[in-house]
């Protein structure tokens, strides 16, 4: 279980935003066949979003539920079907891609599996340096960069000459980070960076991240379907199903006060170390429908203890019911526990 630390920065939500997202939908079509027509996947059907300066916001739900595919688009790894991107005032939506070079020096990415994102036929210096050399810096600059970006994530500057095979998982994300570090970026976007990792490990790569963040001063979009790690990082936390933003709020709203049934249910089902705090598991029926053809209405009324007719013929709309706590839900705030 990680130790949640104190010294997390609150970040002041005044001034302008480093990254808004307003309306996204990114969709897939697919290929059909010879006796039916092509479909259209629905990953991510509308969301709006923002970040401020020094934040990290929390995507978490299901897979499937279309968190990875917003990381990917906002970074422009995914062209966007509709919506907009402004990231540091600029639209970045459809920026072609020479002209996305100098924006991607501030917005860098971490992945899940540290051993398929870094390459096995490059020694970490070679690794560290890429991003240095396509920004045209020069040899005694990159050089000493290196020696830096190692000491700050913990490891030893021996560490340059060797391939990424003879690291632990742990060390191999310290690299990721490292390099995604290289630019000075404003933002980083992890897209599940400890789900691969042991326990004890997961909790050294987060309170590298908080630190990173107190220091630097660097905003997280922190992606992960762990609510249990998510409590640990997030200053604010957006609730994900079947492409769709159900909930946000600010951490302690959203685990003291959860007010959307999904978000209840996914809760529930976190590990509580002592007796006295533990809370009725929920179980859902059903497994997540399917993104090409969600349901009419409420995407989650197929699989909520609470769902009415209201639910099967109109979809909710996100509201804002307490300050800074916004719900999708015709009975935002009703309790699913039996």
């Amino acid at each position: 279980m990680l130790n949640e630390r104190d010294d997390q920065p609150r970040p002041a939500r005044a001034g302008e935003d480093l990254i808004k997202v307003k309306d996204l939908k990114v969709h897939f079509p697919t290929g059909g066949g010879t006796r039916r027509a092509p479909e259209v996947v629905h990953a991510v059907d509308g969301v709006s979003m923002a970040i401020a300066p020094g934040e990290t916001l929390a995507l978490v739900g299901e897979s499937g539920c279309g968190k990875s595919t917003i990381a990917r688009a906002l970074i422009r790894l995914l062209q966007p079907t509709a919506g907009t991107i402004i990231f540091a005032g600029q639209d970045i939506t459809r920026v072609a891609e020479r002209a996305l070079r100098p924006i991607r020096a501030e917005m860098q990415m971490v992945f899940q599996d540290p051993a398929s994102s870094l390459s096995p036929r490059m020694r970490v210096e070679t690794i560290l340096s890429e991003p240095m050399r396509l920004a045209k810096w020069n040899r005694d600059d990159i050089h000493r960069r290196v020696r830096e970006l190692l000491e700050f994530v913990g490891l030893n500057e021996t560490a340059v000459a060797r391939y990424p095979h003879e690291f632990s998982g742990g060390q191999k994300q310290r690299i990721a980070i490292a390099r995604a570090l290289a630019l000075s970026p404003k933002l980083i976007i992890c897209d599940e960076p400890v789900s691969a990792l042991d326990v004890s490990v997961q909790a050294q790569v987060i309170n590298l991240l908080k630190d990173i963040q107190k220091q630097f001063g660097v905003s997280y979009l922190f992606v992960s379907h762990d609510l249990g790690v998510v409590r640990n990082v997030a200053h604010r936390v957006a609730v994900m199903y079947l492409g769709k933003k159900v909930e946000e709020a600010p951490r302690a709203n959203l685990y003291e006060r959860p007010m959307h049934p999904y978000t209840q249910a996914l809760l529930s089902a976190v590990p509580r170390p002592r007796v006295h705090n533990r809370v009725k598991r929920v179980v859902l029926k059903g497994d997540l429908p399917s993104p090409v053809s969600p349901p009419a209405g409420c995407r989650f009324h197929t699989r909520c203890p609470l769902a009415a007719d209201v639910c099967r013929q109109t979809e909710p709309p996100l509201r804002e019911i307490e300050s800074r706590h916004s719900v999708a839900c015709h009975f935002a705030g009703q309790s699913i526990a039996g």
